[in-house]
């Protein structure tokens, strides 16, 4: 909770709390456990963190000590050239918004896309199909990704953090969640290339707007050649400035300067933890879309290797942009929807003029095991604190007597409830969060999982709010002193500070100006079609040029081009390449990673034949032979009766026969393929650990571009040559040289050293 002067402060531009005063409480109060909320406490010395220190050779940037201070945060934190981007982008695009999530991490898109139709791009929402009428309504196009919000979000309650419970791996609820999220990613990848599903209007991105749990987005923007922008309302890129709020750094007496690198390194933590659980499914989907597996290396953090765009969608009244961010990520304000159009019912409108304004509980999406017990505490906890509450029934179906003071509500719009209630207290969703804060509302949070205890703590340090109270430890004395809290007149004037730079802040807008200003504008546009995005390549002799789908179709069928000249563009090219670090790791990695393959490889040579037999004989006890249509069976049947059955049967057997042969041998193909390949694969790993050898004391590494084809390898491998001796040999004279400046006798020793060593490995790799 805040402290007293920082309720009292006048003005509106005044820094909000530091993030230290949030979350250090936390940081160093908990034991090393996963706690009941599922966040996870991690020892600074604890092996895996230093395993990840490791590994982050380019480590957290540095920042000045005086800079680390909180400053007030600017109206938005956006790129300062996005607002000369807007008249300038005219390029109408075919974007496809991919979103996991609860109601609550739709709807901000929802919002967005709104925003973008604005400006001419034609949106598809691509999610749950429980969202179908939700997105719809809203005037956007629906495409269904499958996966069911309801069972996630029972599942994300019985298992709050990245650790799932004995109960639920004895239920079976690991293999179910995998099972959906394989499911999930093949939605996303229909969603950027499929006709509409009720209009049958064809549709291919040209850009993919998504958040981190949807897992597919930078694969697809890999596989079709475009641009993929996160959004996201949970911080999810590594900074010194918090944790991540899915885990609890623990860190005894840790200096400040290692408490910031914790925190840095906790984002590490968990997109490992996260790529453990989920990259195998990754992979195997990667590999239908005709793309590469992933090195484990490379997978956790891909959206930080590649420098994905990034836009968070809170407002930086509440949470400043970190000093260590990039400016490809801009933090620009909530995103709130249009409020929609809302009569309440009579009952309510009875209910609200009855008397003062009451309190708002819900928690939305939520789906909780004892529904009844949670709506016990809470009608107990109204009646003792003497207020009047208006409890939103969610998905739990909360239930229990009203009265003249407590009134259960179903589905109403937050944008229009919270104008007339004096507090609220829900689950900490971001928008739900978000909606409160605009309307001055203190806030009482009850996180359950995810994102919802850092907002909680957020909400605290402002002091709109009390300390965040964990679901599983609710009880009505919490729930009571939460509520008699924000009843205050300083949670009030806490909250209302918020609200009046909230209002200020044109979140949405904002937003499409970052996406728009992300864009390469120059590799997106048609040259002959302006306004169009190119999809095709066009190359003949000197002639190189960028077609729309209207202009290539245009220009084909007057033969101004030729068909074989046609490629498809790529307006982002997307390059995941496996770093080797030092030619041990890199070696024994990658002969880790080919004897995986090979293993599987011929495991596949048995697996999926029987798995094609079985999925066989399942055909033909269900009479849906694929070889035999319903017309083919009627006109055998009329020919003869009799034989009908034994003549399918037959036939059934021999192509299924046919089959298994051929998928065998398919096998047999591939672990051929994959140890040809790993005798190739093995020794250039070694040689590019050696390569890299330089980076182990400081040094820089020359980048030699990527290989695409036998030409761009071996422009690479006469590069790695010249250049490669060139750097050994000057590396022998300048390291001693700038050793000297900065250590003097001791440096020229180590650069002595280093030259040698340089000189060695550049030599082995050129040669």
């Amino acid at each position: 909770m805040g402290d007293e002067q920082d309720l009292d402060r006048p003005t509106t531009t005044e820094a909000p709390p530091s993030y230290d005063m949030a979350l250090e409480g936390n940081l160093l109060s908990e034991e090393p456990k996963v706690r009941e909320d599922g966040r996870i406490n991690i020892k600074l010395d604890s092996d895996i963190v230093r395993r990840l220190s490791l590994l982050s050779i380019n480590g957290p940037p540095s920042v000045p000590p005086k800079d680390r201070q909180s400053s007030a945060p600017p109206p938005y934190s956006c790129r300062q050239h996005a607002e000369d981007v807007e008249h300038l982008f005219p390029i109408k695009l075919n974007i496809a918004i991919q979103v996991v999530g609860s109601r609550g991490d739709v709807q901000p898109f929802v919002a967005l896309g709104v925003e973008l139709q604005k400006h001419g791009h034609r949106v598809r929402l691509a999610t749950h199909d429980t969202f179908d009428r939700f997105v719809r309504d809203a005037g956007l196009e629906f495409f269904p990704i499958g996966g069911d919000p309801t069972e996630l979000m029972a599942y994300m309650v019985r298992n709050p953090g990245l650790i799932p419970s004995m109960q639920s791996l004895r239920a079976g609820d690991i293999k179910k969640k995998r099972a959906m999220m394989s499911e999930i990613l093949r939605g996303c990848w229909r969603s950027c290339i499929s006709p509409d599903p009720v209009s049958n209007v064809p549709f291919v991105a040209d850009a993919i707007i998504a958040n981190p749990p949807s897992f597919a987005h930078i694969h697809c923007a890999q596989a079709l050649g475009i641009p993929v922008h996160m959004m996201f309302t949970m911080p999810w890129t590594s900074t010194e400035a918090f944790s991540h709020p899915l885990v609890n750094m623990e860190l005894g007496q840790s200096s400040v300067t290692k408490h910031m690198s914790a925190n840095y390194l906790s984002y590490a933590v968990v997109e490992v933890l996260t790529w453990q659980g989920l990259g195998d499914i990754i992979n195997e989907w990667r590999e239908s879309i005709d793309l590469e597996h992933i090195a484990f290396s490379e997978g956790p953090r891909l959206a930080e290797t590649l420098n994905v765009p990034f836009t968070y969608c809170w407002s930086p009244a509440l949470v400043p942009k970190p000093r260590d961010w990039g400016n490809h990520i801009d933090v620009c304000g909530f995103f709130f929807r249009e409020p929609p159009s809302y009569t309440p019912p009579p009952e309510l409108e009875k209910f609200l003029a009855a008397g003062p304004p009451p309190i708002y509980i819900g928690f939305g999406s939520i789906v909780v095991d004892n529904p009844s017990s949670l709506s016990e505490i809470i009608l107990e906890a109204v009646s003792i604190t003497g207020t009047r509450a208006l409890i939103s029934r969610g998905w739990s179906k909360l239930d229990g007597a009203e009265s003249t003071d407590v009134m259960f509500l179903d589905d109403c719009p937050h944008e229009w409830l919270f104008q007339h209630v004096r507090a609220v207290v829900h689950h900490g969703g971001a928008g739900t969060t978000a909606c409160g804060l605009l309307h001055g509302r203190p806030t009482t949070i009850v996180p359950f999982f995810g994102d919802q205890p850092f907002w909680g703590d957020m909400v605290a340090a402002a002091g709109a709010g009390p300390s965040p109270i964990a679901q599983k430890s609710l009880d009505v004395s919490q729930l009571v002193e939460a509520i008699q809290y924000c009843l205050t007149k300083q949670a009030a004037s806490a909250a209302e500070r918020i609200a009046v730079q909230m209002r200020s802040e044109p979140g949405v807008q904002q937003a499409v100006k970052s996406f728009h200003s992300s864009l390469p504008r120059d590799l997106l546009e048609c040259d002959i079609i302006k306004g169009q995005p190119a999809a095709w390549t066009y190359s003949c002799k000197r002639t190189h040029l960028k077609l729309s789908k209207a202009a290539a179709e245009v220009l084909l069928s007057h033969l101004k081009v030729e068909k074989r000249g046609l490629e498809m563009h790529e307006s982002r090219r997307t390059v995941i390449q496996t770093r080797r670090w030092d030619p041990f790791t890199g070696t024994i990695g990658a002969a880790i990673g080919v004897s995986a393959d090979l293993a599987r490889a011929a495991a596949d040579t048995v697996v999926k034949p029987v798995k094609v037999y079985h999925q066989r004989r399942k055909d033909a006890e269900t009479n849906t032979s694929p070889d035999l249509t319903a017309t083919d069976m009627a006109r055998l049947r009329a020919q003869d009766p009799t034989s009908i059955n034994g003549g399918a049967k037959s036939r059934h057997c021999l192509n299924t026969a046919r089959t298994l042969a051929a998928v065998s041998g398919s096998g047999a193909a591939d672990f051929l393929k994959r140890l040809s390949s790993g005798a190739i694969i093995v020794p250039f790993a070694f040689t590019e650990g050696l390569r890299h050898l330089p980076h182990l004391y400081g040094e820089n590494v020359r980048d030699y571009g990527e290989i695409r084809d036998w030409k761009s390898g071996a422009a690479a491998g006469g590069k790695c040559v010249v250049l490669g001796l060139y750097d050994g040999v000057a590396g022998l004279v300048l390291l001693p040289y700038s050793g000297a400046q900065r250590q003097g006798a001791i440096g020229v020793v180590k650069g002595v050293g280093k030259g040698i060593a340089g000189l060695g490995s550049n030599v082995f790799t050129g040669t």
